[in-house]
């Protein structure tokens, strides 16, 4: 074993505390720690966990046999690519996006590029900046049908072969997938360079240290051995039966305790070094817990408030990469503890470390889950907004349009759509502007309920501050938790909690006019078109499970439109 084990404190108030001391007695007693690792799945719902807990032995299993793995680093080390570029979404996402944020490009090796978006814009800035002949392809999907990895396969595919040819452009493509699916039997017919396999028994969220997170590491250049080696010392420590020795069981009974007492908006603050962790614990947290009426609601990259900003439904939880802390942060958190917030700090001695957590993060999850009473391995919830998506492409094919919906309101390009059920909402508002609209949206935010935005619009800088414009000045006025997540990426996170999760968010959805497009070979639409069916078919979805959402649709001058709307926020919020 390598390196020392992450250390963690907490500092939860009287009431938290014996809460928490009362569940890890409990835990013990009942010898539960080793039911968990013995998969057995009256631990939680008994209803085919035992199948999804593979994850639970991969970091062993991969350093048996590293070969396959190793094998990913020889393709590239040295060669003509510059560029790995992984086309994916969610658990075969947000793992080597976390890697390429926070490693930086090694020698003698490419420099690994995720595009998790089907936004145009988004995939022709990508394109822009890469030479085809130079690059090479991950296509990475668990199910192998993941309809926006297949889109963006397709699209770089044909650009390839544009360049190539026909008999070798799939010399730069790989794919990662489990056994059986239709992307393998994709890149058996392309003659794709390498299938790279996951293993059935992990689920997406939980696949880091599979194939899907550790394969893209490798292809940049890391050293693979040492990143499951620095993971050890946690896995050991989780196997631990003293509960209150055990890392995993100590942070999953303090989140499932914690949401049970009301403090269910687990509030993450993370070291900018890694900050792309966030994303990665957000999907793990929200897709796992999300359900049955019940969730733990992640609030991953909210700018730091004063202590009064935040109400009582927080439960803070501090990753500080102790190599690289940030003052302010650590500033921040001290005067959130000396008000009485609850606070765990986890100090992650290196980035390497981060593998860790990985296995912390998925223990204690899962041990939630066993409190909560659900079943943190399924996600019944996410297809029905694939379901929706897929029949309005098919409305597309007849129609060669998506539906029309009449606005509820226009101003100065600005478009703003209530769901057939909010026609009493709608009413209502008064003046009936979009000012009194967005006014009144808002005003349906309750002491422990939370705002989410939800952005299909590109992922980058310029969107990123105005959003968190948005998101600052709701939660300092109604002091609620605020969530962000770009679409479609947030359908294979955060979707699962809105959908299934009580009904405490107030949604507002985002979408805009595409400035550029681009046709997806084979498939008979654009990009733009896919995008659209998906954000209108999670607005139909969340509209008629009685979720409180309004949708705000921008010109394609963005920027200028996004501006409009954080003005429009705060005359709402005047």
């Amino acid at each position: 074993m390598n390196g020392p084990l992450n250390r963690t404190s907490f500092q939860l108030g009287r009431e938290l505390q014996t809460r928490l001391e009362d569940r890890l007695i409990d835990w013990e007693r009942a010898g539960k720690t080793t039911k968990l690792w013995n998969k057995d799945a009256r631990l939680w719902t008994n209803s085919g966990e035992e199948n999804w807990l593979g994850w639970l032995t991969l970091v062993e299993e991969q350093l048996e046999d590293l070969r396959p793995v190793q094998d990913a680093a020889t393709l590239v080390c040295g060669s003509s690519f510059d560029q790995v570029v992984l086309l994916g979404m969610g658990g075969s996402s947000l793992c080597p996006d976390l890697w390429a944020s926070t490693f930086p490009q090694q020698s003698n090796f490419p420099k690994l590029r995720v595009l998790d978006s089907i936004v145009p814009a988004q995939v022709v800035e990508l394109e822009s900046e890469l030479q085809l002949e130079k690059t090479l392809f991950i296509v990475s999907s668990k199910s192998g049908n993941t309809i926006e990895a297949r889109a963006l396969m397709e699209y770089f595919f044909d650009r390839v072969q544009a360049t190539a040819g026909p008999r070798n452009a799939g010399r730069q493509f790989i794919a990662i997938t489990d056994p059986g699916t239709p992307l393998e039997e994709v890149a058996r017919q392309r003659d794709f360079r390498r299938v790279y396999y996951g293993k059935p028994d992990v689920g997406g969220r939980f696949s880091a240290l599979s194939s899907f997170g550790l394969v893209p590491a490798a292809l940049m250049g890391l050293d693979i051995r040492r990143l499951l080696t620095m993971a050890q010392p946690m896995v050991h420590a989780c196997r631990r039966e003293r509960a209150t020795e055990n890392p995993g069981v100590v942070l999953g009974a303090i989140m499932a305790e914690a949401a049970l007492s009301g403090r269910d908006k687990l509030t993450l603050v993370i070291s900018p070094a890694i900050a792309r962790l966030g994303a990665w614990l957000e999907q793990l947290i929200a897709e796992s817990t999300g359900k049955d009426g019940k969730a733990i609601i992640p609030v991953d990259a909210e700018p730091l408030g004063d202590p009064d900003a935040y109400g009582t439904d927080r439960l803070f939880v501090y990753v500080r990469l102790a190599s690289s802390p940030d003052p302010l942060q650590d500033r921040g958190i001290e005067r959130l503890a000396a008000a009485g917030h609850p606070i765990v700090r986890i100090d992650v001695s290196e980035p390497l470390a981060i593998t860790q957590e990985f296995f912390r993060w998925e223990v204690a999850t899962s041990v939630a889950g066993a409190i909560l009473g659900i079943n943190p391995f399924d996600q019944p919830h996410v297809q029905l907004s694939k379901d929706e998506t897929q029949r309005l492409l098919q409305y597309y094919q007849n129609q060669t349009h998506l539906p029309d919906y009449p606005p509820a309101v226009i101003e100065n390009e600005l478009k703003v759509f209530l769901h057939p059920s909010d026609r009493d909402f709608a009413e209502a508002a008064s003046p009936h502007s979009m000012v009194g609209l967005l006014r009144a949206h808002l005003q349906r935010l309750k002491p422990g309920d939370y705002f989410a935005l939800l952005a299909f619009l590109p992922s980058e800088a310029s969107c990123d501050r105005l959003l968190q414009e948005i998101r600052r000045s709701i939660r300092d006025h109604y002091a609620v938790a605020t969530t962000c997540g770009y679409g479609p990426r947030y359908l294979h996170s955060t979707g699962q909690a809105h959908k299934g999760g009580p009904n405490t968010g107030v949604f507002l959805l985002v979408t805009a006019e595409d400035a550029v497009d681009r046709n997806v070979p084979g498939c008979g639409c654009t990009f733009g078109t896919i995008k659209m069916a998906q954000a209108l078919g999670d607005f139909q979805v969340l509209g008629n499970l009685g979720r409180r959402i309004v949708r705000v649709h921008l010109p394609a001058a963005l920027q200028p439109g996004l501006e409009r709307l954080v003005e429009l926020v705060t005359q709402a919020l005047s």
